[in-house]
């Protein structure tokens, strides 16, 4: 504030919305459909019975790594598809955002569940270490074989919707995580069947859990993010000062909050303080705001506070 002039006045206050209000109300684009969830959901259970019991049978830790993995992504899976379905219902009286954050939820649920998965696995994998048991190679390269092309298959059901959702992009990590660890059971299961090296088994099923607790760490911070309503990682709040101060007829920007209601929609308030001089432009000053706010900062919801100074600005 401009420290010779007097407490500014409310003057106008704006709320805009830059997206359709459609994305409040249920319906699904295809590459974000729970059906699609359901569908992977589906197969992911069918593929978990085989795992587990080539891994009883094999006496393979990795590959009872990758089916407990691939347990965890059917249980991620489901809830992804309730997730997704929820946040696509109407917004009512009670629910005025609607159900958007149900996704961010689902993600959040998902994700911590992925980190103690993997956490579990490191345990396992350490008590193994001072209990081998014989291992037949060939039967894990055939179970882990399979595996691949399933979790291939699962992984490109949730690609699209993993590039602009965060529940999709959870239920994509889970996918393309089994299918990284599907490559490392068999590259173990051929070192086994070949060379009889049989502590590779160990390692793999360490390299499936670090790699489980990395990816699952990195959704699980966003979702946080996202929760506690922080501005997301891209706007920094000095540059959006600069950037609106700059717009004609602006005399100063305050009180300025900016966060996520989900991994799309991006919310902006703030105080704008004008001249009186300048009470004919307001609403051209505000669609300059909402143009650069939406343009630059791809944020598509804001709600302006407008304030009027009757001090010069050079007295």
């Amino acid at each position: 504030m401009d420290p010779h002039s007097t407490p500014s006045h409310p003057m106008s206050h704006d709320h805009n919305h830059t997206h359709q209000h459609g994305g409040f109300h249920s319906h699904f684009s295809s590459e974000t459909s729970p059906r699609r969830l359901l569908w992977a959901l589906f197969i992911n259970l069918l593929l978990t019975i085989a795992q587990v019991a080539g891994g009883l049978i094999s006496g393979s830790m990795s590959l009872l790594a990758d089916a407990l993995h691939n347990l965890s992504d059917a249980g991620a899976l489901g809830i992804a598809a309730l997730a997704a379905y929820i946040a696509h219902l109407p917004a009512n009286s009670r629910m005025t955002y609607g159900y958007r954050r149900a996704e961010i939820l689902g993600a959040l649920i998902n994700s911590t569940s992925l980190l103690l998965v993997g956490v579990f696995l490191i345990y396992e994998t350490c008590v193994r270490f001072y209990n081998p048991q014989p291992i037949q190679g060939g039967l894990i390269i055939g179970v882990a074989s399979v595996a691949l092309v399933i979790d291939l298959a699962t992984a490109w059901m949730t690609y699209k919707g993993s590039q602009s959702n965060l529940n999709f992009r959870a239920a994509f990590i889970h996918n393309l995580s089994d299918a990284m660890a599907s490559v490392v059971v068999i590259i173990s299961g051929s070192l086994i069947l070949l060379f009889q090296i049989y502590w590779i088994d160990l390692v793999a099923s360490l390299l499936i859990s670090f790699y489980v607790l990395y990816h699952s760490q990195s959704i699980l911070k966003e979702c946080v993010r996202i929760l506690m309503q922080s501005s997301p990682s891209h706007i920094h709040r000095e540059n959006l000062v600069t950037e609106i101060s700059a717009i004609a007829q602006v005399r100063e920007v305050h009180h300025i909050h900016v966060w996520q209601l989900d991994d799309q929609r991006i919310h902006f308030e703030g105080h704008i303080v004008i001249h009186q001089d300048h009470l004919g432009a307001i609403e051209e000053i505000k669609a300059n705001i909402r143009t650069l706010l939406r343009d630059k900062f791809h944020i598509q919801h804001s709600t302006l506070e407008v304030e009027i100074s009757s001090h010069c600005e050079n007295p």
